[in-house]
């Protein structure tokens, strides 16, 4: 059985290019790629071991 794969939306790749592109992003935005971020992590709860 393949093992589902997460992907990010259309809407957090335009945005994680375009704060890489201009060097800005907001405290709301910066919390939406780090959100999106964490939630494709597929070692939670595996950090340091």
């Amino acid at each position: 059985m393949a093992k589902a794969r997460k992907q990010s939306s259309d809407a957090v790749s335009s945005l994680a290019a375009r704060v890489l592109k201009t060097g800005k992003a907001s405290e709301k935005e910066i919390r939406e790629l780090a959100a999106s971020v964490l939630s494709q992590d597929e070692k939670k709860g595996r950090r340091g071991t």
